[in-house]
């Protein structure tokens, strides 16, 4: 009794040292990054009055949208994010606190493809086993993956493509992520029970719209991912991100067409409830990122 009582003793003490972040933009992304804080992970407040925390400044739109932050290994928070509707780049850019920022850089992921359009909602995650990070971002090919050309908007056809590195200055060649045999865009991947587990947006839209989410599962980071086709959200939703919170495996999302964050939980990754109900965000939140900070930190922000 004793030992269990010192390691309940231990998670609260632990638990209580850190709150849940999320990263995320407002309208078009265009004045930059947003910070909202929580201690459930289920309601966020904004931080400094839901201004910006860093002006965009890479690319030719000057665009912050979609920013990924995580922590890594080196102590620094490394945030991607899209810097435009019609470019062939990314951006990036570091920080220790969260409020101070390295130089924003264009990282031109897509540049040796004279026919992409876009590079969209990139995201980053790290590979323990292989000691590096792999962004990856949806890009829209014309010509390639012929079966699925008209399912998307405006000629769209999106798959998932990635590189990797070890240090955020020197990256692999792009590669091809997934094709699950449809438009796909929005993916996140997360190390859940010793697997790799990826929710990814179904981009169909014609002839029968979809846009909701669906789970991946793979071995290795990089794949290959075994795609279950079932939806476990509802349709027109975007950006997904994955934390866990008392309720088990969570999963918050820009419900964009009702103009709200929504979000889905589960116990076991299979069955998944609404819980619309239980969550809160600043008003005008877009989607972003999840991710968990010690509360000294917290305290520096506000």
């Amino acid at each position: 009794m004793n030992r269990l009582l010192t390691a309940l003793l231990f998670l609260s003490f632990t638990s209580c040292k850190s709150v849940y972040l999320f990263s995320y933009f407002q309208d078009n992304g265009q004045d930059g990054l947003h910070l909202a804080y929580s201690d459930d992970g289920l309601h966020y407040e904004a931080l400094k009055d839901n201004q910006s925390f860093l002006t965009p400044e890479v690319g030719e739109d000057k665009l912050m949208r979609d920013p990924c932050i995580i922590k890594g290994t080196d102590g620094l928070f490394h945030m991607v994010w899209t810097v435009s509707w019609k470019e062939k780049g990314i951006g990036y850019a570091h920080s220790k606190d969260l409020l101070h920022w390295s130089k924003q850089e264009y990282i031109p992921v897509m540049e040796h493809e004279p026919t992409a359009k876009n590079c969209w909602a990139p995201e980053v995650t790290y590979d323990p086993e292989n000691k590096e990070y792999m962004i990856y971002w949806a890009t829209t090919i014309p010509g390639q993956f012929t079966e699925t050309q008209k399912s998307g908007d405006n000629g769209n056809n999106h798959r998932m493509y990635y590189v990797t590195t070890k240090d955020f200055k020197d990256f692999s060649s792009t590669k091809l992520l997934i094709d699950p045999g449809f438009n796909c865009i929005d993916a996140t991947i997360q190390k859940i029970d010793n697997e790799w587990v990826m929710f990814l947006k179904d981009e169909t839209k014609n002839p029968v719209p979809k846009k909701n989410i669906v789970i991946g599962k793979a071995q290795k980071l990089t794949g290959p991912y075994d795609i279950n086709t079932n939806p476990i959200s509802e349709n027109w939703v975007e950006g997904p991100t994955y934390t866990k919170t008392e309720l088990g495996h969570t999963l918050i999302f820009d419900g964009y067409t009702r103009h709200q964050m929504e979000a889905i939980a589960s116990k076991d990754l299979l069955h998944w409830e609404s819980i619309n109900s239980k969550i809160s965000f600043p008003k005008g939140t877009r989607h972003g990122s999840i991710f968990k900070v010690r509360k000294s930190l917290l305290k520096k922000l506000q």
